[in-house]
């Protein structure tokens, strides 16, 4: 909500930043989860324990995020990371105890993950969040989580299995796309509240099937992660935090839209069109790195690319979401005729 605030007000790079700092710790932290249990999930008295204390810690998180996106203050959630990802490393040094031919991985990960929350503790207690270069601080520390699986799993991979991380993948672009099913919701809402404004309806309806097509083309036939290689795995895995969080900023698009069209926005409507597009375009640009342009040939694997760039610049000419919903169905339909 801060984030759609902020781009109706007009300072769409501040709301985006923010946005893009806590969407990316939320991310992180249940990527590492879902993988690890992927691997090791034994279901014991042990685990399932460790397993509240990280919720615990997302709880905390989650409560911190406010006082972040508004303040920079990142006291609380810098615990709750914490805590998470302490948890995280018990996690990782039972398995370390109890599967010697990876042990090496698994201690790699412990202490990787043990390091890094040493230098989050560091940034929170020192004060350094209101410096100038806390962006800076908080940049170096994502490449530094994000390079502990790269480092640990060239040890020995660990036994994660493939089908299971599809899923739990394919459940979170669910539970994500529920964003913009919210935002047609609301819209609505609006729209019979007061003075009825045919507007909302087409934004509800437009959401509603823009919806339905980003759906459809995540769940296409051909396969995700067709490869365990770790390479592969890395750039899928990786490259979908870019699909999820432009998958929950088009639910935030409509937000700012519909608050445009109410007039509680100080933005132009070709801008509101723009926080839609741009993220839709991400969001097939992101599938097409990571499953399209791996497994099609052809022309069909230019659809998504040709797609998002269309839609990327499509304001600047035509600002309509009914023409943003034809654009990504008929990529859907040619996508499908020409495999």
């Amino acid at each position: 909500l801060r984030a759609v605030h902020a781009v109706a007000e007009g300072h769409a790079a501040l709301g985006l930043l923010r946005y893009f700092l806590a969407f990316f710790v939320i991310w992180w932290a249940w990527m590492n989860f879902t993988w690890f249990a992927s691997a090791y999930d034994n279901d014991d008295a042990i685990h399932r324990l460790l397993t509240m204390v990280i919720m615990a810690g997302s709880l905390m998180l989650a409560a911190g995020l406010e006082q972040f996106v508004d303040h920079f203050d990142i006291g609380v959630v810098v615990a709750g990371y914490v805590v998470m990802r302490l948890a995280m490393c018990l996690l990782w040094l039972r398995a370390a105890a109890h599967d010697q031919a990876r042990r090496r991985t698994n201690i790699r990960y412990a202490a990787g993950i043990a390091i890094i929350q040493c230098y989050w503790t560091a940034i929170a207690v020192t004060g350094l969040a209101h410096e100038s270069y806390f962006l800076a601080l908080v940049l170096g520390g994502f490449v530094l989580e994000l390079a502990i699986p790269a480092y640990a799993e060239r040890a020995a991979p660990t036994p994660w299995h493939r089908h299971h991380i599809i899923e739990r993948y394919g459940l979170l672009i669910i539970i994500v796309l529920g964003e913009t099913l919210l935002s047609s919701m609301l819209a609505l809402q609006a729209a019979w509240s007061g003075h009825f404004d045919p507007r909302l309806v087409h934004i509800a309806l437009s959401a509603l099937i823009i919806t339905f097509g980003m759906w459809w083309i995540y769940f296409a036939r051909e396969e995700h992660l067709s490869s365990t290689e770790l390479r592969h795995a890395l750039l899928w895995g990786y490259g979908h935090f870019f699909i999820f969080a432009a998958g929950a900023a088009v639910g935030a698009g409509f937000a700012v839209l519909t608050e445009t069209v109410e007039g509680a926005a100080h933005i132009s409507m070709r801008s509101a069109h723009f926080a839609i597009t741009v993220p839709l375009s991400i969001y097939l640009a992101g599938l097409w790195v990571v499953r399209d342009r791996l497994v099609l040939s052809g022309p069909a694997r230019t659809v998504l690319p040709a797609s998002a760039l269309i839609l990327a610049i499509m304001p600047f000419a035509l600002p309509s979401l009914e023409a943003s919903a034809v654009i990504l169905i008929a990529a859907i339909w040619i996508r499908a005729k020409l495999i």
